[in-house]
């Protein structure tokens, strides 16, 4: 009995300081929540485009020991919108592709607690021929 009571207090004894660890990390550490708003060359919102969000570069996040990389895979709305909760501010690279348009990529420095990306997508670049 002995043993197991030591071992539950062990136990209760490191979840309250990873828990103290977390709430202070996560005091420190300012997020944002990003909007990216998608548009054709016309003005016109982009359904269904897959948008992929991943943090680059500023305060990194560590739980446990390791460092989580954010990475964050949608789907644009009706209105062209999609939506990331909080991830971490500093560089954000944000690519989006959808058929029939060309691929966008691009880094965006962010520092705001929300913030709206507005990205434009082109019609595809006609086929050349050597012959």
């Amino acid at each position: 009995m002995r043993h197991r009571d030591s071992f539950f207090r062990f136990a209760l004894a490191t979840a309250l300081l990873l828990l103290c660890a977390a709430s202070a990390f996560s005091a420190d550490t300012p997020l944002t929540k990003i909007t990216i708003a998608v548009k054709n060359h016309l003005g016109r919102p982009v359904d269904g485009a897959t948008v992929v969000v991943t943090f680059v570069q500023g305060r990194s996040i560590i739980k446990f020991g390791k460092q989580i990389h954010t990475t964050y895979n949608l789907r644009t709305n009706q209105e062209g919108e999609a939506k990331i909760p909080s991830i971490p501010q500093g560089n954000i690279r944000v690519l989006v592709s959808a058929k029939g348009y060309q691929t966008f990529g691009e880094v965006f420095p962010i520092a705001e607690a929300e913030k709206t990306v507005d990205v434009t997508l082109n019609p595809p670049q006609p086929q050349y021929s050597a012959h």
